[in-house]
Order: C-alpha cells, then structure tokens, then sequence
C-alpha cells in the first residue's frame, strides 16, 4: 500500500533508541518537533534472556498519543526503532518469545555452527558481529535452544513493523531495517538473503516494503485508547540511522556524508564512491528509505561517551583544553572492544587525565577521531551532517570540522530519527535546517590528530 498524498499537519513519531524510547509530535509543514516525551529503554533480565520491555514501551505510547491528540491531535504516524532486532509472532498475534536484547552474549555460544549457516560479505553487505547483533544469529540461537519456538511461530517482523501491527494488526517487514546487518537480506538485488531459506523461514518473513509503505490504518482498539481517527494512516516504519538520512535523500545527487548520533554513532556515505568496505573493520552496507545501498561504518560512541564520562558533569575550561592539547593526553581505542573500526584492542590513556574536564574534552576529541576514522572507512565525501546528540557537542564537531575539509553540518533537531521518519509522510525537499561550520584553524587539533592516528597505528600508548 503506498503512501496516499493528503495534508499531514501533525504527525506522532514512534522512536525507540536503544537507550531512550520517544514519542515525538512532528509539525508537518515546518518539520520541527512539537513534543517529545521519553522513557528509558530498559531491558528486563532473564528468564528466558535478557529482553525489551515491550509492554511497558506500548502503554507509554498509548498513554502519549492520548495526550497528544487531546492537546494537538494527531493526522498520522510514522515509526523508526534502532536495528538489530527481531520480533516473533504466534498465530493469535501474541509474541512468540520475548523480544532478545542483542547485546545478549547467548548467539555467541552457537557462533561456529552460524558461521556455516550464514551467506559471506559480498551476498549481504553485513559484518559477522558478535551476541545478537545479526539479526539471523538471534533467530538460529533462539530456534535451536528451543525447540518448538520455530513451530510456534507464524510471523517474523523486523522491529519497526512490530509497533505498526500493535497500530494496525497488520505484519511486514521494511527494507531498511531487513538491511541492517541481519544477514537476512541481499541489498544488491532487493531480496531475502540464501540464509532465509537455510533457516527454514522463507514463508514466515513477513513482506519487505519500502519505509514510506502505508502499514494500514488504526484498529479499533487503540482509537478507543487514544482517541485517534480509524483513518490515522500508520507507515511501515524505518531503521533509525536510515530515518537520520531521509532528510539528505533529495539532494541532487552530489554526495554527502551523515552522521547519526546515539548509543551509536553510524556513519553513512550517499552518493560516493565508496572504498572496498573491510567486514573485520565494523563497516558495512545499510539500505536507505528508496531500497538503495549505502556503504557505511559505526562504533558505539553514545555508550563509550557515558562509560568514561562516567557520571562526571564538568564542562572543560580553555586551561583544560591547552592542557590536553599540548601533553597529548589522549584516549585510545577501543572503549567498547567487541565492535567498531578498532575491534579488539583495549582502551587506554596516554597520560591520565588530571580533570574531569581534561577526561571530557579528550573525550570528545576521541569520539571526533572515531567519527573521521568510520568516514574513511565508508568512503564517505562531501558535506558532513552531524545529526543527535553529539551535534550539541562543540569540542566534537571543532576537531570533526578540522579533519572533514569538505565542511561540516550540524542538524537543528533535537531528535533527528524523528524528522526523518516524519518525512516519510511529507512530500517535501531536504527540509530539515543544518547550521554550517567554519572550522577552527587551531594548528595544535590538527596536530594532535595526527599523534593520535600514529600512536594507533603504532599501538604506541
């Protein structure tokens, strides 16, 4: 069902981070958020594994789309979650298995028997990642440590469309999130990977649509909770890096890099020539709302952002940054140790931070690094859009603005996967506003850059 053409004013957008689940309300002429409310996304401990908690997810946003009908109203949704996940469902429409987190360990203990199973780099354009974070690992270690699970099973849903059948009753999967390092898609050709069919799935995947897709209208049960229209058209959804790159899709086809922010930051090249992509080096092809590849590499920036700020509130002084600068106290990779360019090497300092504003600025710096390394990596030209979180970051994006000499772009937004996935539902340009950088001619960056390629290099600490 394609997306009918009509005047979208408000538009609720469900968006659930790996670290935050959000609903956002999209003013669709303007495409600015309206309202945005919050909750953790927390992941509740076994048994059977370590899960989402969907049900708490789904009465939030029940609760919220009340409160914003009743406050604005609501003229559509559109839906975009993070990736790696996996939704089961039984016949009646009840899950099948709770929903796994990906960063449970447990695939990793079937890692060898996958490892035969699954299709190589070039069929899929995904990385062997570990735990979970291969869609078809998730699914090959849950039917094989229980049993009856794949007979029990009716539909398979990538993680968007499961809040659009909660909408809607009706299952699909979109493109976007089946190209998301599950191993279960070929972006090449537009189609299920071998590995389905080696799973003994291929008629219980649901459908790939395009993200813009219609998923159906409201069922009566949650217009009675909400107060929504039964005409409330639900898109199909889509992955939340791919929601950061919706509004850069118009361009007129010059290339651009992006740069999406959160728990991780994922680094996307359109319209490049991309470099032969190294699977070892956490790059890989991520497929866009229109069903194209985009080579693209990422490390889990957000998360090593929160472990060595650890708590700390400090903001760094202008002493803190010559400082840091000027006794190479550096933070080399890597934080998290199991993904990214630099996996399985251990984090450390060069010299050990003596503030906590010394920690955060080197930090940044590190985090700025990481982004430029994962640009290389995806091939990536162009303008640089800096989208969430970090974009609030001016130590980031000064030495970021350094390094890409092509420019650097900060996203307005507050929640940038919203805007895009609102755009799904608008017919409108590259509408989302970026504000330009003059990069900083601080020769001591640029040279602190490249002590900090060399020592990585060089393994040098």
């Amino acid at each position: 069902m394609t997306n009918p053409a009509s005047a979208r004013n408000n538009i609720a957008v469900i968006d659930v981070g790996k670290t935050n689940a959000k609903l956002a309300l999209v003013d669709g002429n303007t495409l600015t958020e309206m309202a945005v409310v919050t909750r953790p996304n927390t992941v509740l401990p076994a048994p059977p594994y370590p899960h989402f908690d969907l049900k708490g997810h789904w009465a939030f946003f029940l609760n919220h789309l009340a409160t914003f009908q009743a406050n604005h109203g609501v003229d559509a949704i559109s839906i975009t979650t993070h990736g790696a996940s996996i939704v089961l469902l039984q016949e009646d429409g009840a899950l099948a298995t709770p929903m796994l987190d990906y960063e449970h360990p447990g695939p990793d203990s079937l890692a060898d028997t996958y490892s035969a199973l699954r299709p190589g780099f070039a069929e899929t354009g995904s990385p062997h990642l570990p735990g979970g974070l291969n869609g078809g690992a998730q699914l090959h270690w849950l039917f094989e440590t229980d049993p009856a699970l794949l007979a029990r099973t009716r539909h398979i849903i990538t993680y968007p469309q499961y809040w659009g059948f909660r909408l809607t009753g009706h299952v699909a999967c979109d493109v976007t999130s089946l190209g998301c390092h599950t191993d279960l898609w070929n972006p090449w050709e537009a189609k299920p990977s071998s590995l389905v069919e080696r799973l003994g799935i291929s008629e219980k995947l649901a459908a790939a649509q395009n993200a813009s897709d219609i998923q159906g209208p409201l069922t009566r049960t949650v217009c009675q909770a909400t107060g929504l229209s039964p005409d409330t058209p639900v898109t199909c959804g889509i992955h939340d890096s791919n929601a950061s790159l919706v509004p850069h899709l118009s361009q007129n086809g010059d290339p651009i890099s992006v740069v999406s922010t959160g728990t991780w930051v994922v680094c996307m090249a359109v319209g490049g020539q991309p470099k032969h992509l190294d699977a070892a080096r956490d790059t890989l092809v991520n497929v866009n709302a229109f069903g194209t590849p985009v080579p693209s590499a990422r490390f889990m920036g957000g998360r090593e952002y929160e472990m060595i700020r650890n708590g700390a509130q400090a903001s760094p002084t202008e002493t803190d940054r010559a400082s840091v600068l000027a006794n190479d106290v550096m933070l080399l990779p890597s934080v998290v140790s199991d993904s990214g360019p630099f996996a399985g090497r251990k984090m450390r300092w060069t010299h050990a931070p003596e503030t906590d504003g010394q920690r955060i600025y080197a930090l940044s710096l590190y985090l700025a690094m990481m982004t430029d390394t994962c640009l290389e990596l995806a091939g990536g030209k162009g303008t640089t859009v800096v989208e969430g979180p970090f974009a609030k970051n001016a130590d980031y994006i000064d030495m970021l603005a350094v390094l890409r000499p092509d420019g650097v772009e900060t996203a307005s937004s507050a929640t940038g996967t919203s805007v895009g996935a609102a755009m799904l539902l608008v017919n409108s340009g590259r509408a989302e506003t970026t504000r330009a950088l003059t990069p900083p001619t601080k020769a001591d960056l640029m040279r602190y850059a490249q002590n900090w390629r060399n020592r990585v290099a060089s393994h040098v600490s």
